[in-house]
């Protein structure tokens, strides 16, 4: 006979199934240990003193199962535990304690690499090269950046200018550079000429820098005359009675190009002590320009100059010198090899260089001219040996005209001599 909490079929009611649970409050939770510290991938649950949940819920749900009564829980609990049962029921999953995860996860990289028998794991060495690979794109960050912080913006001051076209000098200057090489005579083309040569050219060119300072004509017509000059003759041969005929001609076609009021033919032919007639200059200009394909827009050392100038922040006397370096090179045959662009770099490099304003080329100038310092030694050295030679011989038209107060007697300036040191390199 079961206890008056009991029915008539022996039953407990749920009140009094908690009283008789609670005898076995201790084997329950030691239940709830095992389960809690169970691993989470048997699919096992433990049985203690035959009570589980399923038992439980499965007495409820069946009457056919054995009542559990309070005898029976009795005796159960005499009982020893018995063998964990195959459920399909999957177990509560639980997250793994700290000593597992130090124990499966965690490894001490310090002991394989104290360990000579043994390498270090895959992955190890994987994670010491990422860390050790963006250490180095750190590092390289900032070098840009203080790399940046050292470039002045110079066209900042002229953004009201819409003469000074800010939003498209970039572009312009760039289509200069792309375009240089092809606007520019081969360095060699007086090879082939038969009746010519590399010193009856400096001859012309030194003799049209005269009469373009007294014609008081504007600095870029100079440049294209040159300019012109040298690509007709690297096309066309020119007998040497006929090479001043092609130095006035080319010299009055730039001054069409670019000056406002343009020298009469009378003039031209009169700085020529009347050697050609105005039939002759007007024939030479019709083949000049036919030969060229009138192709008369190119980028000179000039356009270059006044950028780089810029970017330089040179005073008056850094741009007189400047000036006065890159006319000195358009006498010389041997600096055709050199494009425009690292002429005029060059020459303002020489000129601050001479006047001890610095030994260095900034960032700026670098990122407006494209040229580091070590591009611009090579020219530098030779616009140093021009000047050292420049007031001798007979080819002194340039120093001549450098040498009075209007150009700020650049030209009397002693030369950057320790360019051409190796010690400075």
């Amino acid at each position: 006979m079961v206890g008056s909490n009991e029915n008539s079929k022996g039953v407990i009611r749920p009140s009094n199934l908690q009283g008789g649970m609670g005898r076995n409050r201790r084997a329950l939770s030691t239940i709830n240990g095992n389960i809690v510290e169970a691993p989470q991938y048997p699919c096992k649950v433990h049985k203690k003193n035959g009570i589980t949940d399923k038992s439980i819920a499965d007495s409820a749900k069946n009457p056919v199962l054995r009542p559990i009564t309070r005898k029976y829980a009795a005796q159960m609990a005499g009982k020893k535990q018995q063998p964990t049962l195959e459920v399909t029921k999957r177990p509560v999953q639980t997250a793994p304690s700290r000593n597992e995860l130090e124990g499966q996860i965690i490894i001490d990289v310090e002991d394989y690499m104290a360990t000579s028998d043994n390498d270090l794991p895959m992955f190890v060495q994987h994670t010491e090269a990422m860390m050790e690979e963006i250490e180095r794109m750190d590092e390289e960050i900032q070098m840009e950046d203080v790399e940046e912080s050292l470039i002045v913006d110079i066209d900042s001051a002229d953004k009201k200018n819409m003469l000074a076209a800010v939003e498209y000098i970039d572009d312009i200057h760039a289509y200069y550079k792309k375009t240089e090489s092809s606007s520019c005579a081969p360095p060699n083309y007086m090879e082939q000429q038969f009746d010519i040569n590399e010193r009856m050219r400096a001859i012309l060119i030194d003799w049209l820098i005269e009469v373009h300072y007294k014609f008081e004509l504007m600095e870029e017509t100079l440049y294209l005359t040159v300019n012109l000059v040298d690509r007709f003759l690297a096309i066309q041969q020119v007998v040497r009675k006929k090479l001043q005929l092609v130095g006035v001609t080319a010299l009055l076609l730039a001054c069409k190009y670019e000056e406002v009021t343009v020298p009469v033919v009378e003039d031209l032919i009169l700085i020529s002590d009347n050697a050609y007639t105005r039939k002759e200059v007007l024939e030479m200009e019709k083949l000049m320009v036919n030969t060229l394909q009138f192709n008369l827009s190119v980028p000179t050392a000039y356009v270059f100059m006044n950028r780089f100038l810029k970017a330089a922040q040179s005073d008056k006397k850094v741009e007189l010198l400047s000036f006065f370096m890159t006319e000195l090179c358009l006498v010389e045959y041997e600096t055709l090899r050199f494009p425009p662009s690292m002429l005029a770099a060059a020459a303002i490099f020489t000129a601050q260089c001479t006047l001890s304003v610095s030994k260095e080329w900034t960032k700026t100038c670098e990122k407006y001219s494209n040229y580091t310092r070590d591009q611009l030694l090579e020219c530098s050295k030779l616009m140093v040996s021009f000047h050292q030679k420049a007031a001798t011989g007979r080819l002194t038209g340039v120093h001549r005209k450098y040498s009075i107060s209007k150009y700020g007697f650049v030209a009397k300036f002693p030369p950057s001599s320790f360019l051409l040191e190796a010690s400075f390199f």
